[in-house]
């Protein structure tokens, strides 16, 4: 039996994987496969080694300690007020028939601000004049009526004392006498109530024009020509008025945990948004001792005085004060910052005494030494907040103290 054999067809073959071009795709595929896990096993060894060698060092931050001056502040805000502001008002109700003032206009002391209309308190003075007359003519009245009840119980008293009148008209006479003498005294007393009310009606008529109490400057004008302001059991403010606009009160909040550092005198220096950039000098004259409790935090008042010769700032403004409480000359200073640093596992030198003041504050601070961090002591004052005062002997001015670290590269 003869058996023939026959060549595949290539399409068949390729689909097969057979021949040539099959044989060189499955060395490619191989090869990228062994080249891949070399570059993985390479890559996982640096990483190993990398990892195991030795770290780096720690990068450092020193900052020297200086000498210089200490300046202890406390900070605290408040709001501009004018030292004496006026409020002023209308007592009688009204229409406004003049407005002689607006805002910013310069007045004098007794110049007329405001005039209400005048017409029915006029009446009602003429009223109250008139009230005055009725009463004058009642007490002429109850006099002459006195005078001649007087005059018939004495002429009475005289004939019963004769006996030529029965006893019961003596006694008539002397009852009409004294009734007539008590209208001359109920009489005078309306009089007085009536000349009361007169004085009262010419005083509200005065207070019709409304004139300034002080010498200054209108802050506010709170009311217009035409406007009926009623005066009832609270006066409407028609003006408000500041007496001098060139000095200035400044009123702030300190707070309990700083107010036992604040005197009378010390000196101030503030801020305001309007200006920045630029600082106002002031003085604290004044310390209340009313405490203010806000959120449970709590405050003392403190009025601080402003010289605004150039009138640059107005009352109203908020602003920040610095109070300078204490001021120290030519002391060493320490960042706090250095205080504040403590080195991560760093092995100390033991540091040595220090000499202590009495109220002064032991701290300890950090320095390089040959490479190794040592540990030094010293004693503290006071605070501005960046820097201490150094009241130890050591360490010197100049010595470079370690304020941070660096994370190493």
């Amino acid at each position: 039996m003869t058996i023939m054999t026959t060549s595949p067809v290539p399409d068949v073959a390729r689909v097969l994987g057979l021949g040539r071009g099959a044989r060189t795709w499955r060395s490619v595929k191989r090869y990228g496969i062994w080249a891949l896990a070399l570059v993985l096993v390479l890559g996982v060894a640096r990483a190993i080694v990398r990892g195991g060698g030795p770290a780096a060092p720690p990068r450092y931050v020193t900052a020297p300690i200086t000498r210089g001056d200490l300046r202890v502040t406390v900070t605290a805000t408040g709001t501009l007020h004018a030292p004496t502001a006026v409020d002023v008002g209308a007592e009688v109700s009204g229409r406004l028939i003049k407005v002689n003032v607006d805002y910013n206009d310069r007045v004098t002391k007794g110049q007329v601000l405001a005039v209400i209309d005048p017409e029915q308190l006029r009446a009602a003075v003429a009223q109250a004049e008139a009230q005055v007359a009725v009463a004058d003519a009642a007490v002429r009245q109850a006099v002459v009526t006195a005078t001649e009840q007087r005059q018939i119980a004495e002429r009475t008293a005289r004939l019963g004392a004769q006996q030529l009148i029965a006893t019961q008209e003596v006694e008539s006479a002397e009852a009409a006498r004294a009734r007539a003498d008590a209208a001359v005294g109920s009489a005078r007393a309306n009089r007085t109530l009536a000349v009361a009310q007169a004085t009262q009606a010419r005083s509200k008529l005065a207070k019709a024009t409304i004139t300034s109490p002080i010498d200054g400057i209108v802050l506010a004008r709170e009311v217009a020509l035409g406007q009926t302001v009623t005066a009832g059991f609270t006066t409407p403010v028609l003006f408000e008025l500041a007496e001098d606009l060139g000095h200035l009160t400044l009123n702030v909040d300190i707070d309990e945990a700083d107010i036992g550092r604040v005197r009378e005198g010390n000196a101030v220096t503030f801020t305001v948004d309007a200006y920045p950039g630029r600082t106002f000098a002031s003085t604290v004259v004044q310390l209340r001792n009313h405490a203010t409790v806000t959120q449970h935090v709590v405050t003392y008042e403190a009025v601080l005085a402003v010289d605004n010769r150039e009138h640059l700032l107005r009352p109203g403004m908020t602003a920040t004060a610095l109070i300078v409480t204490e001021i120290r000359t030519d002391v060493r200073m320490v960042p706090n910052a250095a205080l504040r640093f403590e080195p991560t596992g760093a092995t100390a030198a033991a540091p040595g005494p220090a000499a202590t003041r009495a109220g002064a504050a032991a701290k300890r601070v950090w320095r390089l030494e040959g490479g190794a961090v040592i540990a030094t002591s010293l004693t503290t004052g006071v605070t501005d907040g960046t820097s201490t005062e150094v009241t130890s002997d050591a360490p010197a001015a100049g010595t470079a103290v370690i304020v941070d670290v660096e994370d190493a590269p």
